[in-house]
């Protein structure tokens, strides 16, 4: 351990003394402090810190991405191009305590980097509500809907299969689906129908009620605390003014459809006037929920609007409820940054092992400009013709599978609706991203390079 530890502490002062090392930490010193104070957002006080954070975390985690791969690599190539390495693998040290020394050092240097840098976006985003004027109102928002971490629950989709194939055979029958759907496979067209039925599910006509229920929801002081309903309204027609009034009720409608009375209050919000395609919150008391854990939201598009109301499938509506504090959620997201970093250095140190600077460097981008945006890639290859889809499933969809998800594991995502990242997350990506992928890249880094030929024996 004592040989691994004293190359890890020699890769962290190479990559100090790298000058891109230097660039990217002075350009996060200055940039981050600048963007804390010229962070604007919607103009609201909430609006100036969830930008600032999607920012912030953004950049100081793409800035240490690009460092973690660009150290991991030089710190092998550079050695075996400048025949240092020579005088390293000659003296009792084996090529496997190389690697890992390389690594460790490389990942040590990432935990006291993201350490520092998240520490300064912590503290800019504490102090920035010290430093602007906001309302006694903002004040209490951000509070409850930004230094928090907020449990969601969703609604569940419904099961339209039975209508799909009912429409499916009547379009059949009446010699329709050539002129809807040209050139589109079976399945594909069961699954356009699927979301087109489902998105009529979650549409109400004017006048007409949408409810939604929820099970076992358990705030944990529903005395004192409040609950979010987190809704995105989307139009038929779109009004002049882009807005839409909505009257919402929201508690234990049960006794609605028995005509019994029940102990637990329900909470009108009256018609309020809300942008189209843009998020909004409404805040009512926990006390809504009832003993048993059960909760329904409702909502009825008044006469007032012109046009039926539609709440996406994807982000439409849910429901928040304080789970732990804004800290705790700060610190599970540096973990998932952190998983990244390690992926990222197991990447470098593999490519390093067998490729040339430039060639490794480019392979490592690839890889991680893929798994930056696998969520597209993964839709975009969902919308393939039959034949190719099978190509796809065989070959490509393997691939895909073994690149790591960054974007579904985004921090940003959870920090700026002040949504939960549970210790489950964690662990789920701790498991697949570190103990899985990324020892894998290490495994195969410290077999390859214990077979690769550093020299040749010349007579």
């Amino acid at each position: 351990m004592h040989r691994v530890w004293a190359v890890a502490t020699n890769t962290i002062r190479q990559a100090l003394r790298m000058k891109v090392a230097a660039v990217f930490i002075v350009l996060l010193l200055v940039l981050l402090p600048v963007m804390g104070a010229t962070a604007t957002g919607d103009g609201t006080l909430k609006g100036r810190l969830q930008t600032f954070v999607a920012y912030g975390m953004s950049l100081t985690s793409l800035l240490l991405s690009l460092l973690t791969i660009i150290v991991a690599i030089y710190s092998i190539t550079s050695d075996i191009e400048q025949r240092q390495i020579y005088t390293v693998v000659t003296k009792p040290i084996r090529r496997y305590q190389l690697i890992l020394g390389k690594f460790l050092g490389v990942v040590v240097l990432d935990v006291a980097l993201l350490t520092l840098f998240l520490g300064i976006v912590y503290g800019v985003v504490v102090l920035m509500p010290r430093f602007i004027t906001a309302s006694e109102e903002e004040q209490a928002q951000i509070q409850s809907e930004f230094f928090t971490a907020r449990a969601s629950l969703i609604p569940p989709l419904i099961d339209v299969s039975r209508e799909v194939d009912e429409m499916y055979r009547w379009l059949e029958k009446e010699d329709k689906l050539v002129i809807l759907y040209p050139n589109y496979a079976p399945a594909e067209i069961k699954k356009l129908l699927t979301k087109r039925i489902q998105l009529e599910r979650r549409a109400s006509a004017i006048g007409q009620m949408l409810v939604w229920e929820f099970q076992n929801v358990r705030p944990t002081d529903p005395a004192s605390q409040s609950l979010f309903v987190r809704f995105k309204y989307d139009v038929s027609v779109t009004p002049p003014d882009e807005h839409v009034y909505g009257d919402w009720r929201i508690g234990d409608l049960r006794g609605l459809k028995t005509g019994t009375p029940v102990d637990t209050p329900v909470y009108r919000v009256a018609p309020r006037r809300d942008p189209v395609r843009k998020f909004r919150e409404i805040e009512v008391p926990a006390r809504a929920v009832a003993q048993d854990g059960y909760l329904a939201v409702a909502f009825v598009n008044p006469p007032l609007n012109d046009t039926t109301v539609l709440f996406p499938i994807e982000d439409g509506l849910e429901v928040l409820y304080k789970a732990d504090s804004f800290v705790a959620n700060y610190v599970r997201a540096g973990l998932l940054i952190l998983f990244r970093l390690v992926f990222l250095a197991c990447l470098g140190v593999m490519a390093a092992s067998f490729l040339s600077f430039p060639v490794a460097i480019l392979f490592c981008l690839v890889i991680f400009v893929m798994g930056a945006a696998s969520g597209f890639f993964v839709e975009s290859f969902g919308y393939m013709s039959e034949n190719v889809g099978r190509i796809y499933t065989h070959t490509i969809q393997n691939l895909m599978r073994l690149l790591p998800r960054f974007d579904s594991y985004n921090p940003t995502q959870y920090l700026i609706p002040a949504r939960l990242i549970s210790w489950r997350l964690i662990g789920e990506v701790a498991l697949i991203m570190v103990c899985l992928k990324a020892a894998l890249l290490l495994v195969l880094s410290l077999v390859i390079f214990s077979f690769r030929e550093l020299a040749k024996v010349v007579v």
